[in-house]
């Protein structure tokens, strides 16, 4: 839980059976398929993406590249929400994607 926000942090601290409960939910998802590491952190980040959550974006962009994906292979999944999201919420999201890219 080392790469989470501190109020996220807290709230798992506060409510330590709901922290539990969501990481083993949070693994037996990712165990549930066939997909690997890196295909499952990006679509993790199309997801944050789609939902428009600013600190998902931010957090499973860290977890992409920490999988092995380029900031070309994340920059492109940002590119291909244009036609379904629309390009206002794309560049919100190519922005935060860039918040971590960049730094």
């Amino acid at each position: 839980m080392s790469d989470k926000p501190k109020a996220h942090k807290q709230f798992m601290s506060e409510y330590p059976a709901i922290g539990v409960a969501y990481e083993q939910l949070a693994s037996a998802a990712y165990q549930a398929g066939p997909l690997d590491e890196k295909s499952c952190q990006l679509v993790k980040l199309a997801l944050a993406i789609g939902s428009r959550h600013e600190g998902a974006v931010h957090a499973h962009t860290r977890r992409a590249l920490e999988a092995g994906l380029t900031p070309t292979e994340i920059r492109h999944a940002v590119a291909l929400a244009a036609t379904t999201l629309g390009m206002p919420n794309t560049v919100a999201a190519y922005t935060w994607v860039n918040d971590v890219l960049d730094a």
